[in-house]
């Protein structure tokens, strides 16, 4: 029985076309390869695996290589991709049950077979590409904040770096990869339900796109994010809520240690959750009628719960405009005067003294 990666790709090498068929169902034989969009089974012709050919070396069968993206690999990975598997066990059980072979262990007759792949935009497929992205801290997910005038990146753990996400404009296009900032977004208990990209230009920062990718839409979410949020610190008394993560991080510049949660849009701000021990929140709002109608609905939604709703405005478009444009300490002045004076002394005049 085959026990290592490298005997199960053998293995699956020597059956091919049948992997292909089974995992790449969007692809089409021509020749001596399957073709296919790319290795998550997207329809297109930029990936070619290999039929026939020795098992080891040049030329071996079941080797693969996507034309567009430079990747490559072997049915392993195709396994690993298609069926959004994130851990070698997952990969190796399912290959061994394509293969009609013995698992290592004895497992319950009742156990699941296949693991079925993530529903695209689910909050599993949200969880499991988190997992694969790495901590922003040296990567171009940092330089793009601090290109943005952000520095606290403190307590960011909810935030991470994805350097090839797929990124597809639409159902008819091919699929595309970019770099991506890839934020975690929890509910209140700090399950993730989703996750959201912000895929960022490998060229760097530009006034134009502000190190956005130049695509038509650079930032989409996925999974159940209705009430939730993407989280920084844990909320008791005191937080700010927002719609933006690049605006919450500005307020964090100034408010290193309020907890802070960024709804992701206007619609989401509104619905926002809120824990059981807030007795005061911070709306922070951007300056468009969208913006306005999220802070009036929160407010309303807070004032029923006896919380107190104090909003937070930019002097310009939103907070990281200010942070941006005016500068550090015209950003903390205008914030300061915004705040309730017993939060002034315990989350800033602390900092500036310590």
């Amino acid at each position: 029985m085959p026990e290592n990666a490298s005997e199960l790709a053998q293995r699956l090498a020597r059956e091919a076309e049948a992997v292909c068929r089974e995992y790449l169902s969007n692809g089409y034989k021509s020749g001596r390869y399957w073709i296919v969009g790319d290795v998550r089974n997207t329809k297109g012709r930029s990936m070619f695996v290999r039929l026939t050919g020795p098992e080891t070396g040049k030329g071996a069968a079941g080797k693969w290589t996507d034309a567009a993206t430079g990747e490559y690999g072997d049915l392993l990975d195709v396994i690993r991709e298609s069926c959004g598997l994130t851990e070698f066990r997952e990969v190796a059980n399912e290959a061994r049950r394509f293969l009609s072979l013995p698992h290592p262990e004895t497992e319950p007759a009742s156990s699941p077979g296949r693991k079925s792949p993530a529903p695209t935009g689910s909050p599993l497929a949200a969880k499991r590409l988190f997992s694969m992205a790495q901590p922003i801290m040296g990567t171009l997910a940092e330089s793009y904040f601090r290109m943005r005038g952000i520095t606290a990146l403190h307590g960011t753990g909810s935030l991470r770096f994805h350097p090839r996400c797929y990124y597809r404009p639409d159902k008819h296009s091919l699929t595309e990869t970019w770099p991506a900032l890839i934020a975690s977004v929890t509910d209140l208990g700090g399950r993730q339900s989703g996750a959201h990209r912000t895929w960022l230009d490998p060229d760097g920062f530009s006034e134009a796109t502000l190190g956005k990718a130049p695509i038509e839409t650079p930032r989409r979410a996925m999974g159940d994010l209705l009430g939730h949020a993407v989280r920084f610190g844990v909320a008791g008394e005191v937080m700010a809520a927002g719609e933006g993560i690049e605006t919450m991080l500005s307020l964090r510049c100034v408010l290193p240690e309020m907890p802070m949660a960024a709804a992701l849009s206007a619609a989401h701000l509104a619905a926002i959750l809120f824990p059981d021990t807030l007795r005061r929140l911070y709306i922070v709002r951007d300056d468009d009628p969208a913006g306005d109608g999220a802070r009036d609905t929160l407010a309303e939604r807070a004032d029923a719960l006896g919380i107190e709703a104090l909003p937070l405005s930019p002097m310009l478009g939103d907070l990281n405009e200010d942070l941006r444009l005016r500068g550090l300490n015209a950003f903390r002045a205008s914030i300061r005067v915004q705040l309730a004076p017993q939060d002034v002394a315990r989350f800033m005049e602390s900092v500036l003294s310590a």
